[in-house]
């Protein structure tokens, strides 16, 4: 597989202590949270987890994609919601892996308009693109 070069226009630059028992926190300081593992694995579940920033992470940029979508098209998705649920779990190999499912609600379009709007925003998103091929993401639309 090749390697897609990209213009860079931001680099996002967080730095984590103690893995998934402590503390992550971005370098201009707006993102800064304790860590646990959640209670499902064994932790306390204090804090926030890696997972929760991923879906955090997904479905602010899905949404972002989906508006991307929706301009190109000239469909209104105001009110849209998008929900992303990753899951954590032993892989075949032995170590760990990730799944995700994605769930938009678009109020104004219809059923068939919004999977459409929804399957070009998995196109476009960064997120959907870094994973692609690589976990396995299912895509809904409430």
């Amino acid at each position: 597989m090749t390697i897609q070069k990209i213009d860079v226009a931001y680099t996002a630059v967080a730095t984590a202590e103690n893995g998934r028992d402590g503390r992550v926190a971005s370098d201009d300081g707006r993102l800064d949270v304790v860590v646990n593992p959640p209670k499902a694995m064994g932790g306390s579940g204090a804090g926030t987890n890696p997972e929760q920033l991923f879906a955090a992470g997904y479905s602010a940029c899905f949404q972002g994609a989906l508006g991307v979508v929706a301009r190109q098209e000239g469909a209104d998705i105001s009110g849209s919601t998008v929900t992303a649920s990753v899951g954590i779990g032993k892989n075949e190999a032995g170590g760990f892996g990730l799944e995700v499912a994605i769930s938009a609600t678009i109020p104004n379009v219809d059923r068939a308009t919004a999977q459409a709007l929804v399957e070009k925003a998995h196109q476009v998103c960064p997120y959907s693109n870094a994973t692609r091929g690589n976990i396995k993401v299912e895509l809904s639309v409430a």
